[in-house]
C-alpha cells in the first residue's frame, strides 16, 4: 500500500488535518516562553595572587600590571577587573561565549 493513497483519496480530510496542524504549531509557536534579557552565565576567570607584606602600590605595579598585560591578550576577553590590597591582588576576567 501506497503511503500518499489515503490522502490522495480524501481531499477533505487531507486538509482539515493540514489544518489541523498548522493551528497546533500556531498555537505552540504563541505559547514558546520568550525573554527579553534572558539570564546568560558567560564564563568567568578569577585569578588571586598573595605577596606576603607588600604594600598595594607594590602589588599593583609589580604583580597586577605584568598579569593584566598577559591576561589582555586573551581571545574573546569582555571585562577585566583587578583589585590590589595588601599583600594579594585579584583579577576577574569575564569572557564572551564561545562561538561569538
Amino acid at each position: 500500500m501506497n503511503l500518499s493513497r489515503p490522502f490522495i483519496l480524501r481531499p477533505v480530510a487531507t486538509t482539515l488535518l493540514m489544518a489541523a496542524i498548522l493551528l497546533a504549531g500556531g498555537l505552540a509557536y504563541r505559547l514558546l516562553p520568550v525573554s527579553a534579557l534572558p539570564q546568560v552565565d558567560y564564563p568567568t576567570i578569577q585569578v588571586v595572587t598573595f605577596y606576603p607584606g607588600a604594600r598595594p602600590d607594590v602589588m599593583a605595579s609589580s604583580v597586577t600590571a605584568p598579569l593584566e598585560r598577559q591576561f589582555g591578550q586573551m581571545p574573546g576577553l569582555n571585562q577585566m577587573t583587578s583589585t590590589s590590597s595588601s599583600g594579594s591582588s585579584r583579577r576577574s576576567r569575564k569572557c564572551r561565549e564561545s562561538g561569538r
